[in-house]
């Protein structure tokens, strides 16, 4: 474990469960994600380009991310960019994670804005 919590919420579960059936490597392909993205940007202070604040949400509090870099071998040859995004909120005072949303960008644009306001409004 990354983060000494870690929540998936609700709907998370449900858009990870549907998405599994899809992509058998799923599992695995999520905790490499926290060691690779997650961990390299909260913990060791690495930017790659990954991880990407959401802006224009206004919430104070907890910060909100979407990660863009998901490597899923599932998808064959696509690497990092797979389509894949995960939506989490971070709290770092709490070493905090909580995983929000997570879906293919070919199904869907953007992340559930409203999803976001309805926890942390």
């Amino acid at each position: 474990m990354i983060f000494a919590i870690e929540v998936e919420l609700p709907e998370f579960k449900k858009d990870f469960k549907k998405l599994k059936k899809k992509y058998a490597s799923l599992d695995e392909d999520f905790k490499s994600l926290k060691t690779s993205q997650l961990k390299l940007y909260h913990k060791l202070k690495v930017n790659n380009g990954g991880v990407l604040p959401i802006p224009g949400l206004g919430i104070e509090t907890p910060d909100i991310y979407k990660v863009k870099k998901f490597a899923c071998k599932s998808l064959k040859g696509s690497g990092s960019n797979s389509g894949l995004r995960l939506i989490y909120a971070h709290f770092p005072e709490a070493d905090k994670i909580e995983y929000i949303e997570i879906y293919f960008k070919g199904n869907q644009a953007n992340e559930d804005r409203d999803r976001i306001k309805k926890y942390y409004k």
